[in-house]
């Protein structure tokens, strides 16, 4: 893989960094791409521009204010509580369709750079209860993007079968958990680096690391 060029889908946080530094080790020639879907923080865009420049990689930022619109989330209006799913019910963060729609329009900006290879930090394990985040899925997509442009995309998933302990780890092994850990945004708060530390998001976050920094001081 080394000899080739892959783009990774980078929203600026924990795993889509992690993803950013593995893909940077992994391929030859690397490029982001990052979604504006008027989501809650226009911050996050802000971070995922700030790492691009800071690593050197060409970053692209696609409008997709139409998801918005149509698929309403606690992550696009202020107005709905971030809050975990209840009795079967999925999160009230879950966006319908996202991973789908920002997975196909990468495919199709893969496809006029050059890049067979696409990375993406969608995890099963720590998958909040989003469809959209499971391999199954992401299988399938893949298999539905070469179809649709006749092309031999691999869609590369480092987190998939990982908790946000491994996702530490993996950071570290990469050189990057300093940088992970002050420069990203987890936060659906809106709160760089540590974050509100009480949301869902940062509570996964922190939890994992407190467990990997415990693990790491143990050997």
């Amino acid at each position: 893989m080394k000899n080739s060029k892959a783009l990774v889908v980078f929203s600026g946080g924990q795993d889509s960094t992690t993803c950013l530094f593995w893909a940077l080790e992994k391929f030859k020639e690397v490029e982001v791409v990052t979604f504006n879907y008027n989501q809650r923080h226009s911050l996050e865009i802000d971070c995922a521009k700030n790492i691009a420049n800071e690593l050197g990689v060409k970053h692209h930022i696609l409008d997709m204010a139409l998801l918005n619109q149509l698929a309403p989330s606690a992550l696009t209006r202020e107005d709905i509580e971030v809050k975990d799913g209840e009795e079967g019910e999925l999160p009230s963060s879950f966006v319908p369709g996202r991973n789908l729609v920002f997975l196909t329009f990468a495919g199709i900006l893969a496809s006029q750079i050059g890049a067979k290879h696409i990375v993406t930090g969608v995890c099963e394990t720590d998958f909040s209860g989003y469809p959209d985040c499971r391999d199954i899925f992401v299988k399938s997509l893949n298999v539905t993007l070469n179809l649709s442009m006749d092309s031999q995309f691999v869609i590369h998933t480092p987190l998939m079968w990982i908790n946000k302990a491994e996702t530490w780890e993996l950071a570290d092994k990469l050189g990057a958990l300093d940088f992970v850990r002050e420069k990203t945004l987890t936060c659906y708060n809106g709160i760089i680096a540590d974050g509100c530390g009480e949301c869902p998001a940062c509570k996964l976050r922190q939890n994992g690391l407190d467990e990997y920094l415990k693990i790491r001081k143990e050997f």
